[in-house]
């Protein structure tokens, strides 16, 4: 059985951990705060969430990030090499209350997400839509809401792929890091706040 970690118990990595649990999909949800602090939060969304320390979600086969931009850094130090685990890169290099983005100097978020993680098989995924529609049913429109995924190793895309059809949305896989990344930056790209909807 695969297992899952969430690093960061923000708006982004609640409604990751509300989607797991609305399937009964084990993980593991961290903060830079310790698991105690997440007793609440985890109490309220199900019993497939539990709460843990940075370790120990980091350890898991596939693992979310969703840290604000310019704490990732803290986040991602002192952690071991990933070993070719898959990460999943949710990000995106702005960030209340200012909402100003952060000068990459041209290059994408996920290129500099890319150096934090080494080791890791990364795919880019689950940022292009607010919190609140992340977090909500992915079939009540009628449909199967759309969620955009990319990166450069195609076992880890599928597997990603695979788990965003078993909660419900339908992926569509936008190619390589270098391409899709840019597709669903926020800001900048041309995918970011569209609800998009698959009927049959």
């Amino acid at each position: 059985m695969t297992s899952i970690g969430i690093i960061g118990a923000g708006n982004i990595g609640r409604a990751i951990a509300t989607t797991l649990a609305r399937k009964g999909i084990a993980a593991t949800l961290s903060n830079s705060r310790g698991p105690e602090t997440l007793a609440e939060l985890v109490a309220s969304l199900g019993p497939s969430i539990t709460a843990g320390s940075r370790e120990e979600a980091a350890s898991k086969d596939i693992v979310f990030i969703a840290v604000n931009w310019s704490k990732l850094p803290a986040a991602m130090a002192g952690l071991p090499n990933w070993n070719g685990r898959i990460v999943v890169d949710t990000n995106n290099p702005i960030e209340a209350p200012l909402f100003q983005p952060a000068d990459l100097g041209g290059r994408t978020s996920s290129d500099v997400f890319v150096e934090m993680v080494p080791g890791a098989r990364v795919v880019k995924a689950f940022n292009h839509l607010s919190a609140a529609v992340l977090a909500g049913d992915p079939t009540s429109e009628g449909g199967k809401r759309v969620l955009f995924y990319s990166g450069d190793d195609a076992a880890a895309k599928a597997e990603i792929g695979a788990l965003i059809d078993r909660l419900g949305f339908f992926g569509i896989d936008l190619g390589d890091l270098a391409v899709g990344s840019r597709l669903v930056q926020f800001p900048g790209g041309p995918l970011p706040a569209h609800n998009l909807v698959k009927f049959n």
